[in-house]
């Protein structure tokens, strides 16, 4: 899978100056989306509205999120959902396998939560919800100013 393109500020912070990156291109400015808070769907599961709850007013915050990208956060919260009713079926069936006609297979909610936890992941990295997807949202936010007194 391919990487995900940096943003435009990411890539000056770390870069030679003049508006380059480093590898000496120009870097040209993202488009200024408005910083709005998308609502909720209505139509999203309990446990989705939930985690949109969880997660939105912090990307609101740290200035991430915009309208545009309610699409994209609803995906993001209905497969967290599917994730955690995969997990509870797991926890409540007792075993990772069931009997069938040709003998114990693999209980379906392994492959969807092995799939949703797939997709949550990609998803999260859009906004910075993963431990490394963070790090370069603060290289972002830096103001040029680190630690070193020399």
């Amino acid at each position: 899978m391919p990487r995900a393109a940096k943003p435009a500020a990411l890539r000056l912070v770390e870069g030679r100056g003049n508006g380059r990156d480093s590898g000496g291109r120009k870097v040209v400015d993202a488009p200024a989306f408005k910083r709005v808070p998308p609502s909720a769907p209505e139509w999203l599961s309990d446990e989705a509205v939930a985690e949109w709850n969880r997660v939105v007013p912090e990307l609101t915050r740290l200035d991430i999120v915009k309208a545009e990208d309610r699409a994209v956060l609803a995906t993001y919260c209905e497969t967290w959902s599917e994730f955690k009713a995969a997990t509870l079926a797991l926890q409540s069936h007792g075993s990772l396998t069931i009997e069938a006609k040709q003998g114990e297979i693999p209980h379906p909610a392994v492959a969807i939560r092995r799939n949703a936890g797939h997709r949550l992941q990609l998803l999260a990295r859009e906004f910075g919800l993963t431990p490394s997807s963070e790090q370069s949202l603060a290289k972002e936010s830096d103001d040029g100013e680190d630690d070193n007194p020399f």
